[in-house]
């Protein structure tokens, strides 16, 4: 693996920006993934067959980020044996994390074939779009153990500091998932369920691509074996440890979306299409945000695992700087070109309304949001997993249900579901800022150790 990056020497903004580029540039492609469906369901389809897509969204995120979650703890185990040079610890960590992908995919591949319409109905899910909401919901579910495997190769990559193979191949991957939706929908005239399937074969290939690199391995470092794919346990337990965490916080932030969709679905469907078509752009603006945590979580795995410690907080420093920065830029894009973004996925003209009334309710608090993944992503990498979960369970998920629970009580006004986003940003930035202030984040991962 030439091309991987070791935080560890030379300039550590440059480290940083070469590492998060890459990142950038994936998840910007992983975003054209995503919204490939629903651009193309809502223009070839209507705006019920996007509604549709829009609300199986919630529930599928909150199902992958559990799993990606203990990715991220396997990654912090991972960059951290990588600073330190343990050879046989890596080697143990790689194969655990990978076994457990395999695993959780196939489990929510049986859970959530089973349970779509349940779910569904829970979340209240118009009746109008409910059969294209369950068409959708359930063939993706047949290939979900692809999106987790790929993103299990993709954090192993990344905490070795390789971030430019994963890009290869969501490149790829999301040229085929653009190909196939236009061909099977506009050319052979499929509906939803159709759409689904033209994202699992391509998450397909993406996992093939990835699994042949680390199959490759790097000379001296590790070497992905299939025999050696199997638990160990003291390493499982230690990804546990790290990764629980993130998956819990991930999960609860996953099911505290579900409770936002649930109040939105009570709203005409025109709403549910224009909340649909603002998450894709919310997506893409969350770029910067998704990299640097990312890059962040390795920079000071990597750095703590090496015990350079002024390494770390440069690179902490740097990072939150960067990504709040370009996310309000970002912001400010957004909210001045709302209306054409909208309409890109739907033309309706109830639909964009909707859809415009939620981007500039939310573009400016973009800043807090970046600011609260960076310092939940450098927490991470220090091996104080727990805290991040706890604001953003309390901020994230309990104060957020909450308010919208309790003010939608009296005023059932649509604003109040969009405001309830930026509220909760802001809550968590200032609980983070307190704790950085005060804790000893440094010394985490060697506590741990103890």
């Amino acid at each position: 693996m030439s091309k991987a990056i070791d935080f560890t020497q030379g300039s550590i903004q440059k480290s940083l920006l070469a590492f998060a580029f890459p990142l950038f540039l994936g998840n910007l492609f992983q975003q054209l993934y995503n919204a490939a469906d629903s651009l193309i369901v809502g223009n070839w389809l209507g705006s019920q067959a996007l509604a549709a897509v829009s609300s199986s969204s919630p529930l599928i995120n909150m199902m992958v980020g559990f799993f990606n979650g203990m990715a991220i703890g396997a990654g912090v185990i991972i960059s951290r044996n990588f600073g330190a040079r343990n050879r046989e610890a890596l080697d143990r960590a790689i194969h655990t994390d990978l076994a457990f992908g395999l695993s959780a995919g196939i489990l929510m591949t049986v859970l959530g074939s089973i349970f779509t319409p349940t779910i569904l109905r829970w979340m209240q899910t118009p009746e109008d779009i409910m059969p294209n909401s369950i068409e959708y919901f359930r063939v993706y579910c047949l290939g979900i153990v692809f999106s987790l495997m790929y993103n299990t190769c993709m954090g192993i990559m990344n905490a070795l500091g390789d971030s430019r193979h994963p890009l290869y191949y969501l490149i790829i991957s999301s040229v085929t998932n653009v190909v196939l939706d236009i061909l099977f929908v506009a050319g052979f005239g499929g509906g939803v369920g159709s759409a689904a399937l033209a994202t699992i074969i391509s998450q397909a290939l993406s996992v093939i691509l990835s699994l042949k690199r680390l199959f490759r391995g790097q000379e001296g470092v590790y070497r992905v074996e299939i025999r050696k794919i199997r638990f160990h346990r003291q390493t499982l337990v230690e990804i546990l440890r790290f990764g629980l965490p993130a998956g819990v916080q991930n999960s609860v932030i996953g099911f505290a979306n579900i409770v936002v969709q649930t109040n939105i679905n009570s709203f005409a469907s025109a709403a549910v299409a224009g909340s649909g078509a603002y998450s894709k752009i919310e997506g893409f603006a969350f770029l910067p945000v998704t990299c640097f945590s990312l890059a962040l979580t390795t920079c000071i795995g990597q750095n703590l695992g090496a015990k350079k410690y002024d390494r770390a907080k440069k690179g902490a420093v740097f990072g939150i700087f960067c990504s709040i920065t370009l996310a309000e830029l970002i912001g400010l894009g957004v909210f001045l070109l709302a209306p054409w973004l909208i309409s890109m996925f739907n033309s309706e003209s109830e639909v964009v309304a909707f859809g415009v009334r939620q981007c500039r309710t939310e573009a400016f608090f973009y800043c807090f949001l970046a600011l609260s993944h960076c310092m939940a992503g450098i927490l991470r990498g220090a091996g104080k997993a727990t805290i991040p979960m706890f604001i953003m369970f309390g901020s994230w998920c309990l104060l957020r249900v909450a308010y919208l629970t309790i003010v939608l009580s009296f005023y059932h006004e649509i604003w109040i579901v969009y405001s309830a986003y930026p509220l909760t940003w802001t809550i968590s930035s200032v609980a983070f800022i307190i704790y950085m202030a005060k804790a000893d984040w440094i010394h985490g991962l060697e506590k741990k150790a103890a």
